[in-house]
């Protein structure tokens, strides 16, 4: 495995925009005509979530190894249509 470079840095008040919050992954699907994508629904507690990730190659069986788990997500980042669907 190679590990991918270290970003640029980035200004302390550039890290305070980002809002991270810890979500608990409900329910995992796979997302119809992509080999990456699966679709996580997420509940943040004050409002859930349907978030797209790129890891149906990188884990043999997401649905088992991270439904019901809890993660950190960036919350603030803007909404981005993937195989023609919202990713919050």
């Amino acid at each position: 495995m190679t590990p991918a470079p270290i970003k640029p840095l980035i200004s302390f008040d550039d890290l305070n925009k980002i809002d991270i919050r810890v979500g608990t992954i409900l329910m995992v699907e796979d997302v119809e005509n992509s080999d990456k994508l699966v679709r996580l629904k997420v509940d943040f507690g004050d409002h859930k979530r349907s978030i797209l990730t790129g890891m149906k190659k990188e884990r043999q069986n997401p649905k088992i190894e991270i439904e019901g788990k809890q993660a950190l997500f960036v919350v603030n980042l803007e909404p981005r249509k993937m195989a023609g669907e919202i990713s919050q």
